[in-house]
């Protein structure tokens, strides 16, 4: 495709995500970059018409008439249920469009894997939608990556009925799954874990211990069912400790050294209390905020897919990636099943 050529790019599904989507494409469209948004699919008439109106796009209600009357495709989001991404990407594939795939990248690692070989085949690039890698406080964090060998992430969300056909794991904790996998890159060892539906059919609420063959230890908690809106991730690592949060997109690095004597229970509590208004670290500890230059993630994450998309390079969070981030999930799945066998819960 001549460099001069906008793509022309789609959104396939119009719920909550989405939306978002077509949100963010209509904003880079409208500011000036080289794409062009075509249409998006959303069989629910209600749905698409209300989205069609807000974002000035044509609706379809299926990819067949969709590809059908646009012509030509390049890109496209894939924002539908995750048991349906298999079977959504499939059409667009084949007919030879690059896809952004919304986490997790499949229901099941058969799925995953046939999304996977179907993008080899014809050539496709897919990027699996882990908008947290995104986010520019991670960005900043990796820039002090030091052999990390501690990890504790939080991320718990109050409930609402969106995303009930899976289960907090692969809801939530699988961004951080993702983002501790791409920061260690060691193979996992041992995973233990406990998890338990409390408001829905599915689990709601699990706490993971994953180990790696590096000696790294990481664990996990998350929950869909919190009275607060929690997005943290801490690690030490030789002579640091880094506190980040994604909501605020702030990130706290502590001189491990400089602070000799201290336990990391002490590191973590100095950690959270500097970022409590009128509050400062003990003497003799060194803290420093690291800066950070604030951004949408998900526009962070389009723009990289796009770039990807036109240069044919392996995108930032390729689909292996998300392959090996479902893996994991469902093996703490797994072991969330056998633990609740065991107990009897």
């Amino acid at each position: 495709m001549p460099a001069t050529q906008p793509l022309r790019v789609a959104v396939v599904g119009a719920g909550v995500f989405g939306r978002n989507h077509l949100r963010v494409y209509r904003e880079l469209e409208q500011a000036g970059q080289s794409i062009q948004v075509v249409g998006f699919v959303e069989p629910e008439p209600k749905a698409a018409s209300e989205a069609s109106a807000k974002f000035g796009v044509p609706a379809f209600p299926t990819i067949e008439a969709c590809l059908a009357a646009v012509g030509s495709l390049d890109a496209a989001s894939i924002c539908v249920p995750t048991v349906h991404h298999a079977s959504a990407a499939e059409p667009l594939l084949v007919a030879g469009v690059d896809l952004l795939i919304e986490k997790p990248l499949a229901a099941s690692l058969a799925d995953a894997d046939r999304i996977l070989d179907l993008s080899r085949r014809h050539g496709r690039i897919v990027q699996t939608g882990h908008l947290e890698r995104f986010n520019p406080a991670v960005a900043a964090a990796r820039r002090y990556l030091n052999r990390p060998m501690f990890f504790e992430a939080h991320r718990l969300s109050i409930f609402t009925p969106r995303s009930l056909d899976v289960d907090v794991v692969l809801d939530l904790m699988i961004h951080d799954l993702d983002i501790v996998l791409s920061l260690v890159a060691s193979p996992v060892r041992e995973v233990r874990a406990v998890g338990l539906p409390v408001l829905s059919r599915k689990v709601d609420i699990a706490n993971v211990r994953v180990e790696f063959e590096n000696g790294c230890v990481a664990n996990f908690t998350a929950s869909r069912v919190s009275t607060e809106r929690v997005r943290k991730l801490r690690f030490f690592q030789p002579h640091q400790y880094l506190s980040l949060d994604f909501a605020r997109q702030d990130l706290l690095m502590i001189d491990v050294a400089a602070a000799a004597g201290v336990d990391p229970a002490q590191l973590a509590a100095m950690a959270a209390m500097a970022q409590q208004p009128g509050q400062h670290p003990s003497a003799g500890l060194s803290l420093t905020k690291v800066p950070v230059e604030q951004g949408e993630p998900l526009r962070l994450e389009i723009e990289s897919f796009l770039e990807a998309v036109r240069t044919r390079s392996t995108p930032l969070v390729s689909g292996e990636n998300g392959r090996a981030a479902l893996a994991l999930a469902l093996e703490i799945n797994q072991a969330a099943a056998a633990h609740a066998e065991r107990t009897g819960l």
